[in-house]
């Protein structure tokens, strides 16, 4: 196996685990904030946990950049879907989401009023979590199942 299959299937994979904890970050934001329920250290863990899930996934992205022989940067990456998209569409996308996240967890850890923090993770976690669907459906690679 060379480096792009492993890097490839690394990043597939981990995929579920910022799906899941994202998902359960914004279910759990909704509830606090439509239950006017507090602030606990359980909802600030989880949602440090999908913020350091997605910032791995990027990470794990930016290596795939390099050894992916779909992402060319050269006179043909613009006219060809595939290329155009893992080259440039794919990363801007994600990139807009992690920002998404990080801004909507960085906003949240200056609110004191428990409603108001649930309410800002609910929102920006929720557009991030669009933006990734968004991008993926994009490609037209699976949300969730394998790529063939």
């Amino acid at each position: 196996m060379d480096t792009y299959v492993i890097i490839k299937h690394l990043h597939s994979g981990f995929r579920y685990i910022v799906f899941l904890l994202v998902l359960v970050a914004i279910i759990q934001s909704l509830l606090g904030w439509l239950g006017r329920k507090p602030y606990t250290e359980t909802n600030r863990k989880l949602n440090l946990f999908a913020l350091i899930s997605a910032h791995t996934q990027l990470l794990i992205g930016v290596v795939l950049l390099f050894v992916s022989p779909l992402v060319q940067f050269n006179s043909s990456t613009m006219s060809n879907s595939v290329t155009r998209y893992f080259s440039v569409e794919h990363w801007v996308g994600m990139v807009i989401a992690i920002v998404l996240i990080t801004i909507g967890h960085s906003k949240s850890k200056k609110i004191t009023l428990p409603e108001s923090r649930h309410r800002t993770i609910a929102i920006f976690y929720t557009i991030a979590f669009i933006v990734i669907v968004g991008t993926i459906m994009a490609g037209h690679l699976p949300v969730l199942g394998s790529q063939s």
